[in-house]
């Protein structure tokens, strides 16, 4: 199976999934008028399985290191096989509310207040289950990127004063980033420590990741099935208006939840090198990415009073630099 040899490629793996975490949610903006996104969220789920599926059937079962797939599915401990389908459920969970989040309160602010949360959570649970890298660079850019946050729950502030929904898009997003900062780990504990050599019972990233996709698509019934019916905004909605949506719309959700997917899985290779608090946080990155699509592409903040931009760049020029001292912990 492929595996990731250098820090320097685990790294520009990390890039990329910054960009994919932090671009997917655009695809919601993209569906005809009247497709809410509890119907989206049918096919991003999907989307997710489907993209797993052909990893672990190509990348994740070709070359002589680690498992392949098949193989390592079957000799898996039920233990290791729960684990990574419990961080699929906590992921779900997290996602919907993110994605509510994002239809009450835009990119801009439901990406940095969720994710961030996120990053600060799991860089610390990751770290705490896995301690690699140099914590004072790990911690010090985490705390910056905490006083990112509080800058950009400022500027919503600002634009939305006088919002009922303004408290409920915040509320959303906070819980929506303390379940999201706890997902990963369990999809990190039930790897192999050495991926080229993976321990038996323990499960490959390839294999993980397609355990993880199902636990995302089970507990849609359950969770995104109760969001239909008492939905965060507007009516109960059937899921025979899921059946009869247009085809453009199902492309749309399917090509989110790829895009998602191809970021998750990227930042699962790229741990076996750059270890799961850093491959984690960078990859939260996508902070960034959701924001700048937000402010400067959907001009979410066009309207905003004075002083908001100072509080929206300060926010930006935070988060980055947090992840760069998120990067530079584990090269010194």
């Amino acid at each position: 199976m492929f595996i990731v040899e250098s820090y320097t490629l685990a790294i520009l793996l990390c890039v990329v999934t910054m960009i994919c975490w932090g671009s997917w949610a655009n695809t919601t903006k993209l569906t005809t008028q009247g497709w809410r996104f509890e119907l989206f969220y049918w096919d991003y789920g999907f989307g997710i399985l489907i993209a797993t599926l052909l990893l672990a059937f190509t990348l994740g079962s070709t070359g002589t290191e680690g498992r392949a797939f098949l193989a390592d599915f079957q000799q898996a401990d039920s233990a290791n096989l729960t684990s990574a389908f419990v961080g699929g459920v906590i992921f779900n969970i997290a996602n919907i509310l993110l994605v509510a989040a994002i239809a009450i309160a835009g990119m801009s602010v439901a990406f940095p207040v969720a994710i961030g949360i996120a990053l600060i959570l799991g860089t610390v649970v990751n770290y705490a289950a896995n301690p690699q890298g140099n914590p004072l660079l790990i911690f010090g850019g985490v705390t910056l990127i905490a006083i990112a946050i509080i800058l950009n729950a400022r500027a919503y502030q600002k634009l939305q004063a006088e919002s009922r929904l303004s408290a409920k898009g915040l509320v959303i997003s906070v819980v929506s980033g303390l379940l999201m900062g706890l997902f990963y780990k369990y999809v990190a504990v039930s790897m192999a420590g050495n991926f080229n050599i993976p321990e038996t019972g323990k499960l490959t990233p390839y294999t993980a990741l397609v355990v993880f996709g199902v636990g995302v698509v089970a507990s849609s019934f359950v969770f995104n099935t109760i969001q239909m019916k008492r939905p965060f905004v507007g009516t109960a909605i059937s899921f025979s208006r899921y059946l009869s949506g247009k085809t453009r719309d199902h492309l749309i959700g399917l090509a989110g939840g790829i895009i998602w997917s191809i970021g998750m899985s990227l930042s699962i290779l790229a741990s076996g090198k750059a270890g799961p608090a850093v491959s984690y946080g960078l990859g939260q990155g996508a902070t960034v990415v959701g924001a700048i699509w937000g402010i400067y592409i959907w001009k979410e903040f066009a309207n905003a009073p004075s002083g908001t931009k100072p509080l929206l760049n300060g926010m930006l020029v935070l988060y980055i630099a947090g992840l760069v001292m998120l990067v530079l912990s584990k090269s010194v």
